[in-house]
């Protein structure tokens, strides 16, 4: 039996390989992240499974201004129970062009063979830049 500070070392870990993946555009990487049956919720938008996930992120066209971006996660707070978890946390994205937007994320856990997994994955945009890189986001 994994000891609680482990798990949240380990989740704390699997939102870092989410975030460096994506940013790097892996998205195979970022997509194993998540649970066989995980689900990405975003922006009115929710696929399933890796695959899914990763075809979903990789449909849209890319500002072709856009030379960088880096997600900052902050402030995780970390529940675990078994096998399950929840996770909650900020981010901030930035680009070539400074600040972009910021929001949170919701998260549910499992505990996988290989290690924890995304579950279900709520991406909420708080705040978007005015000249955002990306499509208009803002979710409130």
């Amino acid at each position: 039996m994994a000891d609680l500070a482990s798990d949240r070392d380990a989740i704390r870990d699997l939102l870092a390989r989410y975030t460096y993946n994506g940013d790097r555009g892996r998205l195979g990487d970022m997509t194993a992240c998540f649970a066989d049956d995980g689900v990405l919720e975003y922006l009115g938008k929710a696929p399933q499974g890796p695959a899914a996930i990763e075809e979903a992120l990789s449909s849209g066209t890319r500002d072709t201004r856009l030379t960088f971006i880096r997600h900052h996660i902050t402030n995780p707070l970390i529940a675990v129970e078994g096998d399950d978890a929840t996770a909650r946390s900020y981010f901030t994205v930035h680009s070539n062009f400074g600040p972009d937007h910021s929001g949170t994320y919701d998260d549910r856990l499992v505990r996988a063979g290989d290690g924890w997994r995304f579950a279900h994955r709520r991406v909420r945009i708080d705040w978007q830049a005015e000249g955002s890189l990306f499509e208009r986001m803002t979710s409130r």
